[in-house]
């Protein structure tokens, strides 16, 4: 076991939980193997790289973000600046509008008065 993978395992202190902690492994040795050094020696370019890569040619979500910072972060203690780790927009969902008919036919479904007259004032 490499000397950082020994210093990852601060994970355990910090009581994350064990799915989080192997996927943060796995997407470290990722990350590492993809450009075929050690983490300790890359830095922001790789980083986004790594990002792009992810994102444009595999077609993945960015989850491997967290484990990057946990690992600059925590591991090596490095300061890195929010830009280093850009988070992705989440996509603006629009709420579900009824259309008057689906609303009456809601409402006309319901058999007991009491309960369309609660729904209806609600």
């Amino acid at each position: 076991m490499t000397p950082l993978r020994q210093r990852m395992h601060d994970m355990q202190m910090r009581n994350l939980a064990e799915n989080t902690q192997t996927s943060y492994l796995i997407q470290v040795s990722c990350f590492a193997r993809h450009f075929r050094r050690s983490p300790e020696l890359l830095g922001p370019e790789e980083i986004r790289a790594w990002l792009v890569y992810l994102r444009e040619e595999r077609k993945l979500a960015l989850a491997s973000l967290g484990a990057l910072r946990f690992l600059y972060r925590v591991t090596l203690k490095r300061d890195r600046s929010d830009e280093d780790f850009p988070l992705p927009r989440k996509p603006v969902r629009l709420p579900v509008v009824l259309s008057l008919e689906e609303i009456t036919t809601f409402f006309e479904s319901v058999a007991s008065l009491k309960h369309r007259t609660i729904l209806m004032t609600a």
